[in-house]
C-alpha cells in the first residue's frame, strides 16, 4: 500500500508520502507543494485545485473555496454568516446539509459540501497517483481538533466518494506533535516527560495543544481553539480599511462588488506579507472596478492598530490550553509555532506576551508539519514500511452523553450519563449496563451544545435494541451495551449482549472418595439484535454519489483529452505551415506543398468554425491523421537527412575499430585463431562496400524524394557487425596450465591452434575406471 497523509486546509492542502526512507511533500501538476482548496464549475467541465485558481477571477461565482469550513454544516448554521464574507458562491440546502448552486454544463446544479470535498480529494488522489506511478487508496486526513462527530463522518464519506479509504482522521495539532516526537531519540522516561506547547495559527483558525512526550509515546494533555482567528481575518480587516479609503479617494464602493472585493483581498494578502519584513508597504490594484486603478500604502504601526481586535483574542486559547493541561508555564519545556500566520511579527509578539515572554521555537516546517505528521500516522498502518514504535494518546474535545427513557420498573432511574467526558482518551471503549424487559432506545449527543461550532446539531447517534431476551425468573434483563469513541474521534454503538451464567461440572479422571464433583462457572454472551443510526450517509446514497463522481471524473478526462487533441491539431497546422517555407523547403515537392497547404487552410477554417470549435475528440484525431498522411513523408525526409550523417559516422567508426583490432599483431589478440580474425576483416570490408554503394545511390537521389538509404538500415548493419565481431575479438586468453617436465614441475602456456594434454587424463590405451562413490 502507498503511505499518504493529507493536510486538508482552508486555503490550500498539502500531500505527504513515505518513500526513500523519509517523508516527502509532493508537488502538483504545476510543481507547487500546496494545492489550492478550490472546486470550480464551467460550461464543459470542472476545474479543481490549480486550474480552479487560474480562472477564479473570471468565474468566481462558480468557484467554491472554504470547503473545510462548510463540510458537515447545515444551511441554518450561524457560522455560515461568517463564512459568507469569504465566499462568492451561493449557499443552499442540499438534502439537509449545506451546499452550493452553480452553473455546470450549461444548467443550474446543486452539490453538497460533502460532494465538493469528495471532488477535491479526488484531485489530490490523482496528483498522488501521478507522482507515485501507482494507484492510491489508503490515506490519513488531518482536520481541526474542533471538528464534531458529524464533520468527521462527512470527511470519511467525502473520501469514500473519491474512492479513498480513510485509515484515520487525525487532529491537526496531534499530527504536528507526532511529526515532532517520532524523530526524537533523546526523549525522557514516562515519569519525567517533556512538555511541549504547539501553537498553530493558520489561514482560518488557531489551535493550541499541550503534549507530554516520553520514550515511545505522546500524550495530549489539553487542546484549545479559536475557530475564527487566522490570516484571513487579518486580510479582511485590511480589506475593510482600504474599501473605506477608496470610497472617499476614488468614489467607488468596493464592498458592493464581489469581484472588486476579490481583487482587493488578493492585494491585501500581498501587502500583509510585505509588512511582515518591512515597516511600510504599497498597495496597488489594477482595474479594481469601474476601470479605476487603485493604490495606497500602509505602515506596520497602522497595520497593527487595524488588526488589534484580532490580536487581542490570541491569549484566550493559549491560557485555556495551559490551564486544562494542569501545568505551569515553567513546566512547559518549549513552545513550537506552526502555520503561516505565525510569521506575522505582531502575532508572534502577542503569543510570546501571553506566555510570559517564553522563547518561541520554529524547528518544524511551519507550512508542512501537519502533512508530515499525518503521513507518519499512515505509515503505522503500512506493512511495507518500518516505523519506530510510537504510541499516540489523543483526547476528545467535546463531552458526549447518552440519554434514554426512564424504565417503568424504576421511576428513580437516571435518564442520562456522560460517557466520554471532555479530555477522554481516543480511542476508548465503555460498556454501559441497562435493565430492561423489552426493546428500548438510547441516543448519544454532545453534553454541552453551547460549546459546539456554530449551530451544529448536538445529536450524534441512536441505538435501538430489539428482542431483549426475557429473564427466566421474570426479573429485568441485564443488557450490556458496548460504546466506542474510535480512532477518528467518532462515537458509535458497537454491540449489545446479555450475559448468561452457567455452572458446569468439571470432568475428573479420578474422584476422591466422598468428594462431590467440582463445578465451573461459565459466562456466555447472547447477542441482542439492534439497529444503530449515525450522521454518516446511507450506504445506498453514498454509492450513488460515488457513481456520480466517477461519471463526472470520466467526463472531465474526456474534455481534457479532447482539448489536448484540438490543441495538437492547431499546433500542427501552424507549425507545419511555417516550416514548409523554412526547414522543409528542400524536402517537399511542389505538388505536395500545394496539396498540404490547401489541407492546412481547410483544417484551420474548420477549427474556427462553429463545428470545429466544439467537435468530438475523434473528429480532431481524424483531421490530424489526414494531415499527417501527406505531411509525415515530408517530415521523415527532413529527419532522415538530419540523422543520416550521424549514423553513417557511427558505422564507419565501428568498421574502422574492428578492422584495426582484427588486423593487429598486438599480443592482446595473439590467442585468437587467424581464421576468426580474417572473418572479422572480411565482414568489415563487406559492410564498408555496402555503405559506400548506398551512399552513392543516395547522393543521386533528390532531397524531395523518399530516401533509398535510411538511418534504421544503417543502425541495423552496425548492430550486425557488433554482434559478429565482439564475441571473436573479446575471446579470453586460455589460462596457463601446470604440466610435469623431466626436470620437475613447470608451467607450460598453450599456444593458439595447439591442443594441451590434460595432466589428469590416463595414458592412451588404458581404460578409465568409474569414479568411486561414498555410501552411507
Amino acid at each position: 500500500m502507498s503511505v499518504v497523509g493529507v493536510d486538508f486546509g482552508t486555503l490550500h492542502s498539502k500531500i505527504g508520502v513515505a518513500r526513500n526512507r523519509g517523508i516527502d511533500i509532493i508537488v502538483n501538476e504545476v510543481s507547487n507543494r500546496a494545492t489550492p482548496s478550490l472546486v470550480a464549475f464551467g460550461p464543459k467541465q470542472r476545474a479543481i485545485g490549480e486550474s480552479a485558481k487560474t480562472q477564479e477571477t473570471s468565474n468566481f461565482r462558480n468557484t467554491i473555496g472554504s470547503l473545510k469550513r462548510l463540510i458537515g454544516r447545515t444551511i441554518l448554521d450561524s457560522d455560515l454568516e461568517i463564512e459568507k464574507k469569504y465566499l462568492n458562491a451561493t449557499l443552499v440546502d442540499v438534502n439537509g446539509t449545506v451546499g452550493t448552486e452553480v452553473s455546470y454544463l450549461g444548467e443550474k446544479q446543486t452539490f453538497s459540501a460533502t460532494q465538493l470535498v469528495g471532488m477535491y480529494l479526488g484531485k489530490l488522489r490523482d496528483i498522488t497517483s501521478n507522482e507515485l506511478k501507482t494507484g492510491v487508496s489508503d490515506v490519513v486526513i488531518a482536520v481541526p481538533g474542533w471538528y464534531t462527530d458529524v464533520q468527521r463522518r462527512a470527511i470519511q464519506d467525502a473520501a469514500s466518494i473519491a474512492g479513498l479509504n480513510t485509515l484515520r482522521v487525525i487532529n491537526d495539532t496531534t499530527a504536528v506533535a507526532l511529526g515532532w516526537g517520532i524523530t526524537k531519540t533523546d526523549l525522557p522516561e514516562s515519569d519525567n516527560p517533556r512538555n511541549i506547547m504547539f501553537v498553530d495559527v493558520g489561514h482560518s483558525s488557531m489551535s493550541v495543544s499541550v503534549v507530554a512526550f516520553s520514550k515511545g509515546q505522546l500524550v495530549v494533555k489539553s487542546a484549545a481553539y479559536d475557530r475564527h482567528l487566522g490570516g484571513r481575518d487579518i486580510d479582511f480587516a485590511l480589506l475593510k480599511h482600504f474599501a473605506t479609503e477608496f470610497k472617499t479617494k476614488y468614489k467607488i464602493d468596493v464592498l458592493s462588488s464581489p469581484k472588486a472585493m476579490f481583487r482587493l483581498a488578493v492585494g491585501c494578502e500581498r501587502l500583509k506579507k510585505v509588512l511582515s519584513a518591512n515597516s511600510e508597504a504599497p498597495l496597488s490594484v489594477e482595474s479594481i472596478m469601474n476601470d479605476v486603478d487603485a493604490s495606497s500604502k500602509l505602515t506596520r504601526e497602522a497595520y497593527e492598530e487595524l488588526i488589534a481586535s484580532v490580536l487581542d483574542r490570541i491569549a484566550v486559547p493559549l491560557q485555556q490550553a495551559l490551564s486544562e493541561s494542569g501545568l505551569t508555564l515553567d513546566e512547559i519545556d518549549a513552545v513550537e509555532l506552526v502555520g503561516g500566520t505565525t510569521r506575522v511579527p505582531a502575532v508572534r509578539a502577542r503569543i510570546q506576551e501571553a506566555l510570559g515572554g517564553k522563547p518561541l521555537s520554529t524547528t518544524l516546517n511551519q507550512d508542512e508539519a501537519i502533512a508530515r505528521g499525518a503521513t507518519f500516522a499512515c505509515a503505522f498502518f503500512s506493512p511495507t514500511f518500518r516505523v519506530r514504535e510510537f504510541h499516540v494518546r489523543d483526547i476528545t474535545h467535546y463531552p458526549i452523553k447518552v440519554t434514554w427513557e426512564r424504565s417503568e420498573a424504576d421511576p428513580e432511574e437516571d435518564t442520562e450519563l456522560v460517557v466520554f467526558p471532555r479530555g477522554n482518551v481516543i480511542p476508548s471503549t465503555k460498556v454501559l449496563t441497562f435493565y430492561r424487559k423489552g426493546p428500548f432506545d438510547i441516543e448519544a449527543q454532545y453534553a454541552e451544545p453551547s460549546g459546539l461550532p456554530g449551530g451544529i446539531n448536538p445529536w450524534i447517534a441512536r441505538f435501538t435494541a430489539k428482542n431483549v431476551p426475557v429473564d427466566t425468573s421474570g426479573d429485568l434483563t441485564c443488557v450490556k451495551l458496548k460504546t466506542r469513541l474510535n480512532l477518528h474521534g467518532v462515537m458509535s454503538f458497537e454491540s449489545a449482549y446479555v450475559e448468561e451464567v452457567e455452572e458446569r461440572e468439571e470432568a475428573m479422571d479420578v474422584a476422591a472418595e466422598g468428594e462431590a464433583p467440582k463445578k465451573k462457572r461459565v459466562v456466555k454472551k447472547i447477542e441482542v439484535p439492534f439497529a444503530s443510526f449515525g450522521a454518516s450517509l446511507d450506504p445506498s446514497v453514498l454509492e450513488q454519489l460515488k457513481e456520480q463522481e466517477a461519471q463526472m471524473h470520466a467526463a472531465d478526462k474526456l474534455v481534457m483529452d479532447t482539448e489536448d487533441r484540438k490543441n495538437a491539431l492547431e499546433e500542427y497546422v501552424y507549425d507545419t505551415r511555417g516550416k514548409l517555407d523554412d526547414r522543409y523547403a528542400s524536402y517537399v515537392q511542389s505538388s505536395e506543398k500545394s496539396k498540404l497547404l490547401s489541407m492546412l487552410q481547410e483544417a484551420e477554417d474548420w477549427l474556427y468554425s462553429e463545428e470545429g470549435e466544439d467537435a468530438t475528440k475523434s473528429a480532431y484525431v481524424s483531421k490530424l491523421d489526414g494531415l499527417k498522411v501527406v505531411g509525415d513523408p515530408i517530415v521523415a525526409r527532413y529527419r532522415e537527412a538530419e540523422e543520416r550523417p550521424k549514423v553513417i559516422s557511427q558505422l564507419r567508426t565501428s568498421i574502422n575499430e574492428y578492422f584495426a583490432q582484427a588486423s593487429s599483431t598486438d599480443e592482446k589478440y595473439a590467442h585468437i585463431d587467424e581464421k576468426d580474425k580474417t572473418a572479422v576483416v572480411e565482414k568489415c570490408a563487406t559492410i564498408q562496400k555496402w555503405l559506400d554503394d548506398q551512399i552513392a545511390r543516395q547522393a543521386e537521389r533528390p532531397k524531395n524524394e523518399d530516401p533509398v538509404l535510411r538511418s534504421a538500415e544503417i543502425l541495423k548493419k552496425r548492430e550486425e557487425l557488433i554482434y559478429f565481431a565482439i564475441p571473436i575479438l573479446t575471446k579470453p586468453k586460455p589460462k596457463p596450465v601446470k604440466v610435469d617436465t623431466p626436470n620437475g614441475t613447470g608451467t607450460q602456456t598453450p599456444q593458439s591452434g595447439t591442443q594441451t594434454p590434460d595432466p589428469g587424463a590416463p595414458p592412451k590405451g588404458e581404460e578409465v575406471p568409474p569414479p568411486e562413490m561414498d555410501v552411507d
